[in-house]
């Protein structure tokens, strides 16, 4: 299993929206559910600061996540345009694979 781990400073005014996009059930859930190697989304919020968040992403596998932004590379960067508007900074921390687990 893969996954990827982005962080979200997110606009106080856009946390309630923030949350409906990129939450499980959000809109990227339901865009990389489209593909059968998309796992889930875990969306974490910091218990100090309700504005700022973590996303991991897991897919079934490295190749098949380059896969899907190859085949959805520009609808990909368009939802994440049009949701830059939430928050004042992001910043990847990083990409992982899990050890002893499947899917």
């Amino acid at each position: 299993m893969y996954c990827y781990i982005w962080s979200f400073a997110v606009r106080p005014e856009s946390v309630k929206e923030f949350r409906a996009a990129y939450g499980p059930d959000g809109d990227w859930a339901r865009f990389f559910g489209t593909d059968p190697e998309y796992i889930r989304t875990h969306l974490l919020v910091d218990r100090r600061n309700p504005a700022r968040f973590l996303t991991i992403d897991f897919w079934s596998s490295r190749e098949a996540f380059v896969s899907f932004r190859e085949r959805f590379g520009s609808r990909f960067e368009a939802l994440d345009k049009s949701f830059e508007r939430f928050t004042t900074a992001e910043e990847q921390i990083g990409a992982f694979d899990a050890l002893g687990e499947e899917g």
